[in-house]
């Protein structure tokens, strides 16, 4: 039987991510239990980076990603507009924009610049009138999600980690300082027992006799819209200030379109709802009303939160190591969060302080 130092059970970004990170430095199996890597949360993301993205405590991992991200050329401006239509819209920027100030990766500032109605109609053509107040950020980004995670798997591979597809984790027992593995593709021994599996977290947990985090898959509905005339393609991310929308272009003249809807699912290869689909129209046309519109495409995705909204990584009990809780920042975050992992893992000196995130907070 093959036996391996750390076992990484999921492919997706938080798997590929931490293999890459760490696949020098030990013998690495990565188990994916789909025949293709990325199939669930990763393959179906909305595929932007944005440092306001997920709160003040998402933040820095969300900044400390941006030079790796930035060096592997993954990252493409975008900029993001944040806007409200009334007194509650207006306080959320406030918000907003009171939570970060002064934020930012090694002390550089998060810039967000107000707008007022004048400027969001120069910057969003066809901004129907009640939208009057906006905040600016510069900074946000679009993702190559797709050229990411595959650099992440390559370096993987190059460092020696084997991936085996098709090898859901069917019971994982602990005997002698190793787990042993049990899979479609066969058995396998690790000493470490990596949860990297999404939606799917908790689930390996109970395979492997470890206590559940409480780990909530939430389904996520994504509307690619074809509209005459077509909105500019170098559109910023709009967002609604009250978390009932964003969109942004995506080429060929179509635009990805989200209600930002959140329903706790089983784990599972989810579909979106029609009526997701009708509210995420309906809203959209709240702010923009293009004289034709048709919907071209639409999938949902799963994002799984802790019960605070916060990664969970780290050592739970022993040789059983957390990596999940990612929620829909684990792409734009995976660089930094890779990294807190890995010296986790391996006993090494954090770059920044693991508290928030340590799976051991949900402890009894």
């Amino acid at each position: 039987m093959t036996r391996f130092d750390i076992a990484i059970v999921g492919a997706g970004m938080a798997g590929a991510a931490l293999a890459a990170e760490i696949g020098a430095r030990a013998r690495i199996l990565i188990l994916e239990a789909e025949a293709a890597p990325g199939m669930h949360a990763t393959g179906r993301s909305a595929a932007f980076w944005s440092e306001t993205y997920g709160g003040p405590l998402i933040e820095p991992l969300t900044s400390a990603s941006r030079p790796a991200l930035e060096a592997g050329d993954f990252l493409k401006a975008r900029g993001a507009i944040h806007i409200a239509q009334d007194a509650a819209g207006r306080a959320a920027l406030d918000a907003l924009a009171a939570g970060f100030a002064g934020a930012g990766f090694a002390g550089s500032a998060i810039i967000l610049e107000p707008l007022d109605r004048a400027a969001l109609a120069d910057r969003i053509p066809g901004l129907l009138p009640e939208w009057t107040s906006g905040l600016w950020e510069p900074g946000c980004a679009d993702i190559n999600v797709a050229a990411f995670h595959a650099d992440c798997l390559a370096r993987a591979r190059r460092a020696g980690a084997i991936m085996c597809t098709g090898a859901r984790l069917e019971r994982a027992t602990r005997g002698g300082g190793y787990w042993r593995l049990d899979t479609p593709a066969g058995p396998f021994e690790a000493a470490i027992l990596v949860d990297a599996a999404g939606a799917w977290a908790d689930d390996v947990a109970a395979r492997a006799g470890a206590a559940p985090l409480g780990i909530a898959p939430h389904r996520r509905t994504m509307v690619e819209l074809a509209l005459e005339p077509a909105l500019p393609p170098d559109l910023p991310l709009v967002v609604d200030a009250l978390g009932g929308f964003y969109f942004k272009p995506e080429g060929d003249g179509r635009l990805w379109l989200s209600p930002q809807d959140e329903h706790v699912s089983p784990p599972c290869d989810c579909a979106p709802e029609e009526l997701d689909v009708a509210t995420a129209i309906a809203r959209f046309e709240t702010v923009i009303a293009p004289k034709r519109m048709r919907v071209a495409h639409r999938w949902a995705g799963l994002r799984s939160f802790a019960p605070d909204r916060l990664p969970a990584i780290g050592f739970a009990e022993p040789g059983f190591f957390w990596c999940a809780g990612q929620g829909g920042f684990g792409i734009q975050t995976a660089p930094a969060l890779s990294r807190l992992c890995a010296t986790l893992l391996l006993g090494e000196a954090p770059e920044r302080d693991p508290a928030p995130y340590l799976a051991g907070r949900f402890a009894a």
